[in-house]
């Protein structure tokens, strides 16, 4: 028996409902792919140093990006090391001994929990990275920074808030 052409038409669409659908992945795993390679390469420069909101850091155009360290957090009331409060600024500045107890034994803990030396910090010293809110006093920061060295952490770096440089911006 002859099939109508409509007949044909319908059988054709019903058979082409049958069919189990597929799902092409090429162009998926394509963009994955970019992606991945796209993330890879932006996160290898990045460092993230957590701040408090209490702590405004100064701005500063300085490309050095610093390698990770043991971290010492000034605010105007407190000094944290490693985000543990070990004393406040007051009784710190309040303080007319050479050696502040409190800083001193965290960071002699501290250096002690690092291990031995290696050859380069036997030369500059051990890492820190004091961040300080830009309104607390010179004093305050040197008397902070001399407690480091006394503690074998001479390699000091200072936190601040990158600003663009204007040479980087105009192309030159």
């Amino acid at each position: 028996m002859k099939q109508s052409i409509r007949a044909k038409r319908m059988a054709r669409h019903h058979s082409r409902l049958k069919k189990v659908p597929t799902l092409n992945l090429v162009s998926l795993m394509d963009i994955f792919t970019i992606l991945v390679f796209f993330l890879l390469v932006n996160s290898s420069d990045v460092e993230v140093i957590e701040t408090d909101k209490s702590i405004v850091l100064p701005v500063s155009m300085s490309d050095a990006k610093p390698s990770p360290a043991l971290i010492m957090k000034i605010s105007a009331s407190d000094i944290m090391i490693d985000g543990q409060r070990i004393a406040s600024v007051a009784d710190f500045m309040a303080s007319k001994d050479e050696k502040f107890a409190p800083i001193a034994d965290e960071l002699r803990y501290q250096a002690n929990k690092a291990g031995a030396l290696t050859e380069a910090e036997q030369k500059n010293g051990r890492r820190i990275i004091v961040m300080g809110d830009q309104t607390i006093p010179y004093e305050v920061l040197k008397k902070v920074m001399m407690h480091c060295v006394t503690a074998e952490f001479r390699n000091i770096s200072l936190a601040v808030t990158e600003q663009e440089n204007s040479a980087k911006v105009g192309g030159g």
